[in-house]
């Protein structure tokens, strides 16, 4: 494509410096030899000048005699000396007359070099400015960037794990591709499209698919770059993504976080008609003013759908919502295989696995498993990233680093190995609960150790499982209190998270034979804080005091439960925590041999070498609020 050259000031500053130089050239070349005062009054003793020009500081003559042709060596010029040179000239009969000498350049260039100069400066430092923000000309330009075809190298191949999504998207594509097969028979292309869903699970990717798969320009900018301090600045700015937009047709808009732009008008806090409520008055004008057959469809992504504008969401502008979800088990396991291409993979890696382990992780909190993974292996000199890599990003994604800053105590070490495998005995004589894959008490982040359960993917959770899960959640105290016969603040955690679930069963989900299927205390969210701000009391004091009892009992039968579970097996509990004080770490396969009564082998990557944790050992701290606090579940919170 031909290069298109734009003119510049300092072409002009360019050429100024060329003429100076050229004439500098031409003065020096037709030069008149310079002589000094003494020579040229020999010259007037001697009767050898036939005629002089005189200006206030310098005199110009000729010699006599010479031709033509020695004409340049006959001039001569020297510096004025004498005031009284008129009579001296006079006196040796020589013609002369008074010459005004010429400043016209040197003035010229007196002013014009500095002007040149001064333009240039401003014009670079307006450069400089615009390219870094906008300056005053341009702050109703919009700040999109545009992508040509080429450039959105993004297809639905590099997508995964939203397949519905993906599918609803696909039809977009077949929109700008073939619009008149849609056309011909009375339907209308869809106008805007609003993607839906959690942080992190692809809404933008999914954006850059199909403008990589339609071959059509991509403008792509956030929902806060419309509004600026100044009135009026937002609205411009619509307006002029618009008309690009069109000049490019067929087009794709994207607006990432459009939540910033497009509130609900209206409940702003202070009142009034501020600069935001503008701006979307002129998206809504917009988005009802380009016909259906433009070629410009707007995708928008926002993760706080219920504080939009109505306005926005009726059919006409945003005609569709397409839903991206959190990835199912399937998913994540087509997530992190896109992502594992990237790196070498050992052959001990199983996707399904550590999909299983990682509930609830979003497409980018899966991508920076495995990068944590790869960097993992390369501190270690290994040519590729193995499983135990990835098991022990997964450990520092959930809880953070591993602490070795400190020393830990034997007698902390030990009520945390007990802790830890209370949850798991309970976990295994209970039915309906989730495999147990991993327990460690390798102290990371604020938690001092952990069991790693793999949880299915339910529809559904029924009552007996929820009861389950409760007595689990005691499983890590009712052992401190059996084997030490005291207990720690190290429960906290699975205490506010059992306390919740039975809260939930009892005035949510209806889970309560006693007060049945009802649901009492209804809270009302503020659009713009998006949390609770109040709660509206719907129940008595006599039925809140019920729901008080019914909770109280839900968890005592729960923590009995547990207490009768652990005190009928005591040899596996005691077996489970001697192998966790060995080995720290103890996975699936250990545990099957401890619920079988045989003694456990050590880990696949355990070093006999390495020196065992104990009193000496410099493991993380533990501290009385902390040790031995667990995350029983997959991600944090699922228990």
């Amino acid at each position: 494509m031909e290069k298109r050259h734009k003119f510049s000031m300092w072409y002009v500053l360019l050429g100024v410096w060329v003429v100076l130089i050229v004439h500098n050239v031409l003065v020096s070349a037709f030069s008149i030899r310079t002589i000094p005062y003494s020579e040229f009054l020999q010259l007037l003793k001697e009767n050898q000048v036939s005629e002089v020009a005189i200006t206030a500081n310098q005199i110009q003559g000729k010699k006599k005699g010479g031709g033509d042709e020695d004409q340049q060596a006959q001039l001569f010029r020297t510096v004025r000396v004498d005031p009284n040179l008129a009579e001296l000239l006079q006196e040796y009969d020589v013609t002369f007359k008074g010459q005004i000498e010429s400043t016209f350049i040197r003035d010229l260039l007196s002013w014009i070099i500095p002007i040149f100069v001064f333009i240039g400066i401003w014009l670079f430092i307006m450069k400089r400015m615009q390219g870094q923000q906008p300056g005053f000309m341009t702050f109703g330009k919009n700040k999109a960037k545009l992508y040509s075809e080429d450039e959105v190298s993004v297809t639905f191949e590099d997508v995964a794990g939203v397949d519905e999504s993906r599918q609803e998207l696909m039809e977009v594509v077949e929109f700008l591709d073939e619009p008149w097969k849609f056309t011909d028979l009375g339907g209308k292309i869809p106008r805007g499209i609003l993607l839906v869903g959690p942080p992190g699970t692809g809404k933008t990717l999914l954006a850059k698919a199909v403008a990589g798969e339609s071959k059509v320009p991509f403008f792509s900018l956030s929902g806060a770059e419309f509004v600026e301090m100044f009135v009026g600045v937002g609205a411009a700015r619509v307006r002029d993504l618009f008309t690009q937009a069109k000049a490019k047709a067929p087009c794709i808009i994207f607006i990432d976080e459009l939540d910033a732009l497009g509130k609900a008008r209206g409940l702003a806090p202070t009142g009034g008609h501020d600069e935001r409520e503008q701006t979307l008055n002129q998206l809504l004008v917009e988005m009802d003013g380009f016909e259906s057959n433009e070629g410009v469809i707007l995708i928008s992504a926002t993760n706080r759908p219920d504080v939009l504008d109505p306005a926005l969401l009726r059919p006409g502008r945003f005609d569709r919502q397409v839903v991206v979800s959190m990835p199912d088990i399937k998913g994540r396991e087509k997530i992190l295989k896109v992502h594992m291409k990237k790196s070498p993979v050992a052959p001990d890696v199983n996707p399904l696995v550590l999909a299983k382990g990682t509930p609830g992780f979003s497409g980018a909190d899966l991508e920076n498993l495995v990068n944590e993974a790869a960097l993992l292996a390369a501190k270690r000199d290994k040519e590729k990233v193995e499983m135990v890599d990835f098991e022990e990003s997964k450990d520092k994604v959930y809880m953070g680093l591993e602490r070795k800053s400190k020393v830990i105590k034997e007698e902390d070490r030990k009520i945390t190995a007990y802790h830890e495998g209370g949850h798991a005995v309970v976990a295994r004589f209970l039915p309906e609960t989730d495999a147990v894959n991993k327990i460690t008490i390798v102290p990371r982040g604020r938690a001092a150790g952990v069991t790693w359960f793999l949880p299915e993917e339910r529809d559904f959770r029924y009552k007996d499982q929820l009861e389950a899960e409760l007595a689990i959640a005691f499983g890590g105290r009712v052992a401190e209190e059996i084997i030490f016969n005291r207990i720690s603040t190290g429960a906290s955690n699975d205490i506010e998270r059992a306390t919740e679930l039975a809260r939930n069963m009892v005035t949510k989900w209806g889970l309560s034979e006693r007060l049945g299927p009802l649901m009492y205390g209804e809270e009302e969210e503020e659009v713009f804080l998006g949390r609770s701000v109040t709660q509206h009391k719907n129940v008595s004091d006599e039925t809140a005091h019920d729901i008080d009892k019914e909770i109280r009992s839900i968890i005592d039968r729960s923590y009995k439960r547990a207490k009768d579970i652990l005190e009928a097996n005591l040899d596996k509990l005691h077996m489970m925590a001697d192998a966790l004080m060995k080995y720290e770490t103890i996975d699936s396969s250990q545990i099957d041999d401890i619920m079988a009564g045989k003694p456990p082998g050590p880990p696949a990557d355990w070093d006999d070498s390495a020196p065992t944790a104990g009193s000496g050992d410099s493991r993380g701290a533990s501290s009385a609020d902390e040790s031995p606090d667990s995350k029983i579940r997959g991600p944090a919170g699922q228990h």
